[in-house]
Order: C-alpha cells, then sequence, then structure tokens
C-alpha cells in the first residue's frame, strides 16, 4: 500500500486514531477537517503533520465515518487519483496477520462488542475492543492478540470487501436514512461485514434473518446461551441485570468461533463464568441508581426504534419513560405497542420531546431547564413523581442529543448525576 501522500479527511475519534497510527508506523501525512478543534491541532503539530488541502493530489485518503460517502472533497480528491479508505480498510492491510471479529447491527453491537472480548480475555486471549466504541479501532490494533472491532454503517460503506474470520450481524432494524437515503441502502452498507467472507469463515446472525453470505451461518436467540452444537453455558436468568440475552447469545458463537479459528480450547464452563462477570455497557440499559423499589435506567443511546422497543420490553414496570432531544424520524408504531400497559407516563424534554410525546398518544408531562444539565435534573424528578413507589424511570430518549449535549454520553452522564442526586437526598432524608 503506497503511503507517500496520505491525508487524513476529518479528525474527530476516527481521525486522530488514524493520524497516530500513521505516525507510530513513520508515516508523516496531511490532514483536512472543517472545523478542527484546538486539541485537533495540537495533536497534529505534535505529529509533525502539516495541514492539507482537497485541492491536492493524495496516494490515499483516510475519511473518518462521518463524511458522507459522496462528500464533493472526496469525489474532488478521487478524481485526482486518490483511493478513499476508512479505518477498517487501513488496519486490515496494515497488519494482515491480526484477527478480527467484525460486529454490526441497529441496536447491540457495542454491547455484544464488549462481550466478545470479555470473552476471548477469558479464555486467554489478549483481545482489544475497538472502532465505532471508545476507543477507536487504529488505537489498538499495535496491543492486541485479537481485535473485536464494532462496525458502524458508516464504517462498513468503506469496507466492501472486508474479509472477516468472524463477523455478527446483531439485528437489521431502520436508521441513519438522513446518511443512507433509504432502508435498502442503509442494510447493504450493514452487509459489508459478510460481502468479503469466504466459505471458511462464520456469520452469527439471529435466527430467521436472510443475509446472503458465502460463511458458515450460525444462528442465535436469546433464549439459547449456547455453543454451535448445542452445549449449555448459561441460562438467561443467570444474566447480570443489564446484560442482554440477545447479546450473550451472539457472544457466545462469535468467541466460540474465533477460538475455533485460532485452534484454541472452548470451555463453555469458562464462557459462562465470563458471562456471570459482565458489566453492561455505560450508557446502554443501566441501572444507575436505585430509590427503594424504583430504580433509575439509562438508555441514553436509544434513538433507534428497535433500541427503544427492547428498553421499554426490559424495563420494569410502570415505566415513567423520558423522551426528548430532537427527533430523526423514528417509526413511533412499535413503540405505542411496546408501551402499552407498561408505561405510567411520559416526561417529555428538549426540542421534540413534547411533539413526539404527542404522536406517541400516552399521557404525558413537560419539563424544562436552562441547560441539559437542568433539563434532566427536571426531568428525573418528574419521572420519580409519576411512580408511586415502585417501577422504573428509563431514559430511552428517541431523539438524538444535540439540542441541548454535545453527544449521548453527555446526556446520559447528566442523568446518571441527576438520579444520584435523587438516591443521595432519599438516603439523608
Amino acid at each position: 500500500m503506497k503511503l507517500d501522500r496520505v491525508l487524513v479527511y476529518g479528525l474527530g475519534r476516527s481521525g486522530r486514531g488514524a493520524a497516530r497510527f500513521l505516525a507510530r508506523a513513520g508515516v508523516r501525512g496531511e490532514w483536512l477537517d472543517a472545523r478542527p478543534g484546538a486539541e485537533d491541532e495540537a495533536l497534529m503539530a505534535e505529529l509533525g503533520w502539516a495541514p492539507g488541502d482537497a485541492g491536492r493530489a493524495y496516494d490515499v485518503v483516510v475519511a473518518a465515518p462521518g463524511v458522507p460517502i459522496d462528500h464533493p472533497d472526496l469525489l474532488a480528491l478521487q478524481s485526482r487519483g486518490a483511493e478513499v479508505i476508512g479505518e477498517v480498510v487501513l488496519a486490515a492491510r496494515l497488519r494482515p496477520a491480526l484477527p478480527m471479529v467484525g460486529i454490526t447491527g441497529t441496536a447491540g453491537k457495542g454491547s455484544t462488542t464488549v462481550l466478545v472480548a470479555g470473552l476471548l480475555r477469558a479464555a486467554g486471549l489478549n483481545a482489544r475492543e475497538g472502532g465505532n466504541i471508545d476507543p477507536p479501532l487504529l488505537d489498538v490494533v499495535d496491543s492486541a492478540e485479537v481485535a473485536v472491532v464494532e462496525l458502524s454503517s458508516f464504517q462498513l460503506e468503506r469496507a466492501p470487501g472486508l474479509r472477516l474470520p468472524v463477523a455478527v450481524v446483531t439485528n437489521l432494524g431502520v436508521d441513519h436514512l438522513d446518511r443512507h437515503g433509504t432502508v435498502e441502502a442503509y442494510h447493504a452498507a450493514k452487509r459489508n461485514i459478510t460481502a468479503g467472507q469466504e466459505a471458511g469463515d462464520v456469520l452469527v446472525m439471529p435466527e430467521g434473518l436472510s443475509v446472503p453470505t458465502r460463511a458458515q451461518v450460525r444462528p442465535f436467540k436469546p433464549g439459547r446461551i449456547a455453543l454451535a452444537d448445542g452445549t449449555p453455558v448459561l441460562l438467561s436468568s443467570e444474566l447480570p441485570e443489564g446484560v442482554h440475552p440477545a447479546n450473550a447469545a451472539a457472544a457466545v458463537l462469535a468467541a466460540e468461533a474465533l477460538l475455533v479459528h485460532l485452534g484454541r480450547p472452548v470451555s463453555a464452563g469458562v464462557l459462562a463464568g465470563a458471562l456471570r462477570a459482565a458489566q453492561p455497557v455505560s450508557g446502554r440499559f443501566e441501572t444507575v441508581a436505585r430509590i427503594g423499589n424504583v430504580r433509575f435506567v439509562e438508555d441514553s443511546i436509544a434513538t433507534r426504534t428497535i433500541a427503544v422497543q427492547a428498553a421499554l420490553e426490559r424495563a420494569v414496570p410502570p415505566v415513567a419513560w423520558l423522551v426528548g432531544g430532537r427527533d430523526k424520524g423514528a417509526d413511533l408504531a412499535p413503540l405505542r405497542e411496546a408501551a402499552a400497559g407498561r408505561v405510567a407516563q411520559v416526561i417529555a424534554f428538549g426540542e421534540d420531546g413534547e411533539a413526539l410525546a404527542r404522536a406517541l398518544g400516552l399521557p404525558y408531562r413537560v419539563v424544562a431547564g436552562a441547560d441539559g444539565e437542568a433539563t434532566m435534573r427536571a426531568a428525573a424528578q418528574a419521572g420519580l413523581d409519576a411512580l408511586n413507589g415502585e417501577g422504573t424511570v428509563l431514559l430511552a430518549p428517541i431523539g438524538t442529543s444535540f439540542d441541548q449535549f454535545r453527544d449521548y454520553r453527555a446526556r446520559g452522564e447528566a442523568f446518571r448525576r441527576a438520579a444520584l442526586t435523587l438516591a443521595g437526598a432519599e438516603v439523608q432524608g
């Protein structure tokens, strides 16, 4: 791979990771970002990288996932002979001996990624997770024996032909239509995870899902946490709170397939022990506080219909459901069904909270605050007030966080602080 003239287009987590990775390999290139932060500029200066120009010629352009594949600058760079790739292809080409497990899906991919890495570590491998989940993939490839990679549709758009010995599709729903245009295009990007797989590779996906592949298919279903031959690993009831049975079922099959690929022994007992010790991923259906029989559950990342539906179905009723943020056009019909008989009240907040609550057709109360922190305090209090001493205050907001927060993590942290403050006041009282 010719790296004489390299441009990293778009910094952010992925772009900074690419620049650090290339710098460790002795490559000095150029960078371009429409709105670089002071930290970005400081890092690139420290690495010895110069500002670039979309009007120049490059051999390779490493584009951040958030940059649309048809961005005018990228098209112009391609017209001058540049190959435009993403971080995953860069890792695969420069570290071809590193086994990678790739995991994608509309919901559950981050939690499954963490579970797979934990199972492989329990089995004695130095497995590191990265990619769409923190940290960036290119920050871990030089310290890992196995890389377990969460792959978004944005990343997979730039990875056709990527060969993975083990790939996982957790589910296929509706998301990112603002980027892909249609559900079909979104699903096509997701299916790139198996496009380069061969007959000896393994694809783990839900029972009943149809994805064309040359790989061996390992179907999973939530109620069956077992090895590929049916050997039981764990009962769903034995999983820690916050660990979804479907993610655990997929993770077991993926870990087993990777161990077999590497010629390592597979122990159902070792995998069961690792699952029992698993911790939920922060920001993904995590109980962050309790006040008596009321639990506060943070699922700030739940902005896709399939993820919100799963959160509603898992929450212990009655539920005070915190809904709001910026509407991204989610399909609300399945959510009305999931909420029926379970949701006591919707707590609407943020830019589109009231409109979403009205569209859901459920009893609701609107709260507001001077900023995101104050809004989450008001929402957590209203959720507690809506329950009669038992149930769940659930942040599964449907809307994105960008009306009041920098990202979903910041929103979730604000909710966590609000819930812990309420719990502390309850203990002191």
